[in-house]
């Protein structure tokens, strides 16, 4: 008979996890433009919810909080979590994500 409950795993988090490990360190907003560029795009509250369920689970470890001044529509300031992978991160190697990477990196220095 199968455990009870929901499987640990998630598609979803094992993709971040592949995109930090590309990637190195992100915060949750940049996180899911990735994701959506490359994958089928979710909402953000699912990427955030992944990433406080990584938290827990050792797959992501929070690298810093930053408060950042603005003009945004909820007020004068926005803090970032930024997250890299933790010690029960089993990353995967993607072709994709390197890819797209490798892509967004040439886009930004052709822009310089």
């Amino acid at each position: 008979m199968p455990p009870r409950g929901r499987p640990v795993g998630s598609d979803i988090r094992q993709r971040m996890v592949d995109i930090l490990a590309v990637v190195g360190q992100g915060y949750g907003y940049e996180l899911h433009k990735i994701y959506c560029e490359i994958f089928t795009p979710c909402t953000r509250e699912v990427v955030y919810y992944h990433l406080r369920t990584g938290v827990k689970l050792g797959q992501f470890v929070i690298e810093k909080v930053v408060s950042e001044e603005g003009s945004y529509s909820w007020g004068k300031t926005v803090e970032k979590t930024y997250y890299r992978l933790g010690p029960a991160a089993q990353p995967r190697a993607m072709p994709s994500i390197e890819n797209y990477m490798k892509e967004r990196k040439a886009k930004s220095t052709k822009t310089e």
